[in-house]
């Protein structure tokens, strides 16, 4: 039924055309899929059709005897299991072997956030000057708190994608998902500062044309990593001391949101995340700082 047929090209096409997944997740499915299909042949599986769960089981075990981490062991079994289940959509086979396995769940690690006094600090810094490289440090600070959006998400807005009437961005997320990001007062001063101050000045400074909205000091198009080094630098003058990221301004737009009434569903949409589970991990977080809270103010803690 199987003859004829490459259908681990066929999926990967899938997953590049229909999923709009990058090459380097293509290449890992891929690889995981391979994997199993030596494993098919040591046991004389000749077609993915054939495989059974007492098959997926054993190949559980062998998985689990190499002592590979619960985390590639996790990500083997999805590969396999949204490979299993692209088949079945094509009527390959009549039954994923791979739908009820369940493997060991990677460790909850919860987001680290910043505190509030941790972002007056960051605050600080962005607003102790107003020469061109410090304004648009503030309209990057601003922005991200404002919104939650991922980093390389911001290095992606154009002037074009702000809607100052409405205070929302249009912002392109993974996927090629596009949604709307409502922004505050604080951000939208800040970000008018800054084009009409700082960004018109060095983009006439070096005679550069383009919309990207947030610019090097050359008047060049920010990347994701000159964004992180920007915002490295603004937690280095806020003499913070404990580790921290930059990814932590979308875990603090998150968990404050909910701290404050959100509703999850909202925080999903506003963070662009495809599933839920995704969003219900903050929910730990604040969680976690009720009780926090609760312990160093209640009297009788």
């Amino acid at each position: 039924m199987m003859a004829g047929r490459n259908w681990e090209q066929e999926f990967s096409n899938y997953l590049s055309i229909e999923r709009n997944y990058s090459e380097h997740t293509n290449i890992n499915y891929l690889h995981d899929i391979r994997e199993f299909h030596s494993f098919m042949l040591e046991e004389a599986i000749h077609a993915f059709a054939d495989v059974s769960y007492m098959d997926v089981r054993l190949y559980l075990t062998r998985l689990r005897k190499q002592e590979f981490a619960r985390t590639t062991v996790a990500r083997k079994i999805s590969s396999l299991r949204s490979f299993y289940a692209f088949l079945l959509r094509e009527k390959v086979i009549n039954e994923n072997p791979f739908a009820f396995v369940s493997h060991s769940k990677k460790q909850l690690r919860l987001p680290k956030f910043f505190y509030s006094q941790e972002m007056e600090a960051l605050f600080d810094v962005v607003y102790a000057n107003n020469d061109p490289l410090t304004l648009r440090d503030r309209a990057l600070l601003e922005l991200l708190y404002a919104t939650g959006i991922r980093v390389s998400e911001c290095a992606g807005i154009l002037l074009s994608d702000i809607d100052q009437t409405y205070q929302a961005i249009l912002i392109k997320g993974k996927g090629n998902k596009e949604r709307y990001v409502p922004f505050g007062v604080f951000a939208l001063d800040a970000v008018n500062d800054y084009t009409n101050g700082g960004r018109d000045m060095l983009m006439e400074h070096h005679q550069k044309t383009h919309q990207s909205l947030l610019i090097n000091h050359y008047g060049d198009p920010l990347t994701a990593r000159g964004i992180r080094y920007c915002l490295n630098k603004v937690i280095e003058k806020a003499s913070l001391t404990r580790k921290i990221h930059p990814h932590m301004l979308r875990h603090t737009f998150a968990t404050d949101l909910l701290n404050n009434g959100a509703d999850m569903r909202t925080v999903q949409e506003l963070l662009g995340h495809a599933s839920l589970s995704s969003t219900q991990i903050y929910t730990h977080v604040t969680k976690e700082h009720l009780k926090e809270t609760y312990m160093k103010h209640h009297p009788r803690a």
